[in-house]
């Protein structure tokens, strides 16, 4: 299977008894919302998946959300739950597409290619009346998973704190505009409203269709454009906590421009110091 960072349902519902597939879902649900994704899986998940918990597979010493780990953590971790380096692994969540993009953008973090967000989703699977599975994960037989972690990915506050001054990067906040602009009120409890100054706002719903799919790859270039992503900046996404960050990160890929990096801490992070600048 070659590296491609999309795959539609019809592709999985082909591939997914393949060996070397790993499934998972990969749903994070906001502060500000009642479901919870591993009690969600219980009710329904895609054949033979397995549960990508973003808050376990991080790092344990930070008081932030679901920070990047280490890279051995990452590959202890990923390695229990039947990754190796052989395998194609295609994340999904439960919205459509919301958190899966972050278990692909983690997979390239620590060197592995050999990673796609399912397009669609869970409701698209289940539009389409594909088969669905309840109860717990599939067990993983563990595997050796070998880490070549690329840092160039990944930004912290120090790196922004440093980019407001300079602008040498283009920060690209996924965050819906309201929140952006300071009209509504942050969903974690303690924020400040208001964004990074410099940065420029492009909400990750605007990247989908009705369907929750993907718009096709010269949709997605000129939505980036018009947010000044033009290939010619280095570009860094953020969201309220890293996650929603990674569909910007996608979206690029798949438009053909630059990865670039994404900055781990977002909002949270930034929202809940005192000492870093906030425009609104």
């Amino acid at each position: 299977m070659e590296h491609q960072p999309l795959v539609s349902t019809a592709w999985l519902a082909e591939n997914l008894v393949k060996a070397g597939v790993v499934v998972f879902d990969t749903t994070k649900y906001l502060p500000n919302e009642p479901e919870d994704g591993l009690t969600e899986f219980r009710r329904a998940h895609i054949p033979g998946a397995r549960f990508f918990d973003i808050d376990a597979i991080a790092d344990p010493d930070t008081d932030l959300p679901h920070m990047a780990p280490s890279p051995g953590r990452f590959a202890k971790l990923i390695g229990e739950l039947g990754v190796s380096n052989d395998s194609f692994v295609v994340f999904y969540d439960q919205k459509g597409l919301a958190s899966a993009a972050r278990g692909w953008w983690m997979m390239g973090l620590f060197g592995h290619d050999r990673a796609a967000v399912l397009d669609g989703g869970l409701p698209k699977w289940i539009a389409e009346g594909r088969k669905v599975e309840e109860g717990d994960p599939t067990p993983a037989r563990p595997v050796s998973f070998r880490p070549n972690y690329r840092p160039t990915r990944l930004r912290g506050v120090g790196d922004i704190l440093a980019n407001v001054k300079s602008g040498k990067e283009l920060l690209l906040d996924a965050r819906a505009a309201p929140r952006f602009r300071a009209e509504v009120p942050e969903p974690r409890a303690g924020m400040r409203s208001g964004h990074i100054p410099g940065s420029a706002n492009l909400p990750y719903t605007e990247l989908l269709a009705p369907d929750q799919t993907l718009l096709p790859s010269g949709a997605l270039r000129a939505r980036l454009a018009a947010a000044g992503v033009d290939g010619s900046r280095p570009v860094v996404t953020s969201c309220g906590s890293g996650v929603t960050a990674c569909i910007l990160t996608l979206a690029m890929t798949l438009a053909g421009l630059p990865e670039g990096a994404v900055y781990d801490g977002s909002w949270t992070e930034w929202g809940g110091r005192p000492d870093t600048p906030v425009e609104t």
